[in-house]
């Protein structure tokens, strides 16, 4: 049994370390390390017992092992005739492919791995942090001296599983430490059905398998995010970044995404089955909108989008929480405030078509009015009122 972790020493990030699991190194220390953005790779063997401490471990991460603690996964039509002809226990398989449509893959490419004698593992269903990254063969089944009953079979089996925390640290379960021995990274493997040997690509995937444990690869990081005033061509009106906005303000956002490999940080493409969102939110969502690509510099892309602010007064957000598995979080919060019109923005009543009729009206009226009074003034008195008064006189 060996453990592989980024150790962390009075508060400093030290090398990568292969230490054995001592007395002092319990679960708790561990799972305290997680939560401090550490990261572990966990490697188990079929060779040896595993202790109860790592049973307990694991199953606090819906990670679960056989009841026999010297299981091993052995398959009868996987297997490498050379160097386990009679126990079946050294699986080929080919290197693993995307988790499903929309998710990244860092572990595939061509060439066979060969896995000997693996731990197998069952993961939690209820949990969305953790995902297997290579499975057992559909017609692998976890055996043992013990005779204990089978917990799981086939693709249920995860040999190579991992777990990534809300905080984005990873905690990587190998379940054959073996695979990583050098004899593994030179040999040559022949299957039930092969004609000719073949030579393992182990070296190559082990390479994957620590670069992404040790936040090699896999790492998003989050550059500049504006939001700002936008005319009908989308040209910036005003400040960058106000804390203000008027309802049905026409306004466009962009943030500025990085992903890291091995050559550094390089502009972060979405698989095109998957789409990174937007919510504009005050308790729930008003608006979700696709962000996609506006421009790229030489090491990240800015993505973006426009709209019109809602009708609804009140403390808005900008939100983006965007969780993929073998992706590290993206979870991003920017508040702002939405007022009312101002007295001097309203419309004018002529510009609104609609109350044309009632503006007409009301101008008749007043026209009609000073046409009464300007003719009473005006009006000469007849005659024969004027006879009228000296009489009664």
């Amino acid at each position: 049994m060996r453990w592989f972790l980024s150790f962390l020493f009075l508060g400093f990030w030290g090398a990568v370390h292969a230490l054995s699991l001592g007395p002092s190194l319990t679960p708790k220390l561990l799972l305290d390390f997680l939560k401090k953005e550490g990261n572990i790779l966990l490697g188990l063997s079929g060779k040896a017992a595993t202790p109860t401490a790592i049973n307990s471990l694991l199953q606090e991460l819906e990670i679960y092992l056989p009841l026999g603690r010297s299981s091993v996964v052995v398959d009868h039509f996987n297997y490498d005739t050379l160097s386990a002809a009679e126990k079946h226990d050294v699986l080929l398989l080919p290197r693993p492919t995307s988790l499903r449509q929309g998710v990244k893959s860092f572990f595939s490419g061509d060439g066979i791995l060969a896995i000997p004698r693996a731990v197998g593992q069952s993961l939690g269903i209820a949990s969305p942090l953790i995902a297997p990254i290579l499975r057992a063969p559909e017609t692998a089944y976890p055996s043992s001296s013990k005779d204990d009953d089978i917990f799981a079979t086939g693709t249920q089996l995860a040999l190579i599983s991992a777990l990534q925390a809300r905080n984005s640290a990873r905690f990587t379960v190998l379940g054959s430490v073996e695979a990583l021995e050098d004899k593994w990274f030179s040999a040559h493997v022949k299957g039930p059905k092969d004609q000719k040997q073949l030579p393992t690509v182990n070296r190559e995937f082990a390479k994957q398998l620590s670069a992404w444990a040790f936040k090699e690869t896999g790492v998003l990081r989050v550059g500049e995010i504006k939001h700002h005033l936008s005319d009908k061509d989308g040209a910036i009106v005003g400040d960058m970044n106000p804390k203000i906005y008027r309802i049905k303000n026409d306004i466009a956002f962009h943030i500025e995404l990085s992903e890291h490999g091995f050559d550094g940080w390089v502009p972060f493409d979405v698989p095109s089955d998957d789409a990174l969102q937007l919510d504009f939110t005050m308790l729930s969502p008003f608006y979700r909108l696709n962000l996609t690509p506006k421009a790229s510099t030489k090491n990240s892309t800015i993505f973006g989008t426009s709209f019109t602010l809602p009708d609804q007064h009140g403390i808005f957000s900008f939100r983006i929480n965007y969780r993929r598995p073998f992706l590290s979080n993206i979870e991003e919060k920017h508040e702002v405030t939405l007022r009312h019109f101002a007295h001097n923005e309203y419309p004018r009543s002529w510009e609104i078509t609609g109350a044309w009729v009632w503006v007409t009206g009301l101008w008749s009226v007043i026209a009609g009015f000073l046409a009464l009074v300007i003719i009473w003034l005006y009006s000469a008195p007849s005659s024969t009122a004027g006879v009228r008064t000296k009489k009664i006189q």
